[in-house]
């Protein structure tokens, strides 16, 4: 390390050393900025991002944020939001997953097949669906790992392989349709939360958080290392609980938090556990971070990269059987068009680094309602969807602009 990064990086190690005895206000408030600085940004980009895009359209367009259009925009969320969380995996590894919209469609047009068409017991035919999916990406790891095909190429052959094998299982019709009295359907479109469930899941998330953030704090005092102090972990889930009642107050003034909506963050917090509180999760940074230093640590590189490209496939196979069962139909469109782009802009914009190592489950979570947000507000002022594009395309080069000078400051900080 150099001088310039030892007398960088010296503020944040004094200030490590008081955290690790419970630190003050002033003490946690300082070590934030402090990382600031040095390129730890986390989600405060993206979430100033969000902030800025409603309130533009909601200036735009009172309607935007409306209890009813909140409701859909959440709603139309879900399906690509599980893809993209699955997207999140791949891309901790430093790999890329260019398929992921294939696969979702090839899964709703599987579902449709077996379920509609053949008379398959829906759990059998969502157990298909999702199994393909699983194959697909244990498929992929093969020939990344065994024969040396870079990623890149790899999903690619299997976008357009997979892209037609979809077409081939819809037939010369195109189009399957599910039945609207199906379970998966009546959960995609009609299933909402009773209002005082809503607020009960919400009171036991603030609780979860200061329980697991109480624990780990502990933890790591024990083992001589930072952690955050007691009243901030109080804050930050006095936050969630009065933020999350808020929310859901507003949001049952509509048609209420969809179930759809509750099982998404449900699978963000799951993989987001994986990732922070487990040796898998450890192991998947790490060989995002440096794959051959992880190797030598004695990780099996091998099989963290199948178990990424599995998750990736298989969440793609999920989001794609959600918006088979939100549209009530399996056909040719299923999968295509922007469905593929906007998982992994999504991943991107979220926060994820396109350079591996660096990123968490929760950016699938806001990109998606920053992609989602855009599509809704420029639906509401009847614009053409090529606006769409534009403005996507430039928030996701702008993500990977802030995620490249992040990644220069960290560096300069000797924090990379």
């Amino acid at each position: 390390m150099t001088t310039r990064e030892s007398e960088a990086a010296a503020p944040l190690d004094l200030l490590d050393e008081r955290l690790r005895h419970g630190g003050g206000w002033r003490d946690v408030a300082r070590a934030g900025w402090e990382r600031l600085r040095a390129g730890d940004v986390g989600p405060l980009p993206i979430v100033a991002g969000l902030v800025v895009i409603w309130t533009v359209f909601q200036l735009l367009n009172p309607a935007f944020l409306s209890s009813a259009n909140l409701v859909n925009l959440l709603m139309e969320s879900v399906a690509v939001g599980v893809i993209a969380l699955g997207v999140v995996c791949v891309l901790l590894v430093g790999q890329i997953d260019l398929s992921v919209g294939s696969v979702s469609g090839l899964s709703a047009a599987l579902t449709a097949v077996t379920f509609v068409n053949s008379g398959w017991p829906l759990p059998l035919a969502l157990a298909a669906a999702i199994g393909a999916g699983a194959a697909i990406g244990w498929l992929y790891a093969q020939l990344v790992t065994r024969l040396g095909v870079p990623s890149f190429v790899a999903t690619l052959a299997g976008l357009l392989s997979f892209l037609g094998l979809q077409l081939y299982l819809l037939g010369s019709t195109g189009a399957i349709n599910l039945p609207y009295d199906s379970g998966p359907v009546r959960f995609a479109q009609l299933a909402f939360v009773p209002e005082w469930l809503s607020y009960l899941l919400v009171v036991a998330a603030a609780l979860a958080l200061f329980g697991t953030g109480h624990g780990l704090a502990r933890t790591r005092r024990a083992a001589g290392l930072s952690a955050r102090s007691t009243p901030l972990l109080v804050a930050r889930s006095a936050a969630v609980l009065v933020g999350g009642v808020l929310a859901v107050r507003y949001l049952n003034q509509g048609r209420g938090v969809g179930w759809m909506v509750v099982a998404f963050v449900a699978l963000v917090l799951v993989l987001n556990y994986a990732l922070t509180r487990t040796a898998w999760g450890r192991s998947v940074f790490a060989v995002g971070g440096n794959a051959e230093a992880a190797r030598r640590a004695g990780i099996n590189v091998r099989r963290v990269y199948t178990s990424a490209f599995v998750l990736c496939s298989s969440l793609a196979a999920l989001g794609g059987v959600l918006a088979a069962s939100r549209l009530a139909a399996a056909n040719q469109a299923s999968g295509a068009g922007d469905v593929n782009l906007n998982a992994i802009a999504a991943a991107v914009i979220g926060g994820t680094s396109l350079f591996g190592g660096r990123g968490s489950a929760f950016s699938a979570l806001l990109g998606i309602l920053v992609i989602q947000s855009i599509s809704s507000g420029l639906t509401l002022l009847d614009l053409d969807s090529s606006f769409r594009f534009i403005v996507t395309g430039l928030v996701l080069a702008l993500a990977v602009a802030l995620d490249s000078a992040a990644r220069r400051s960290r560096a300069a900080h000797g924090r990379a």
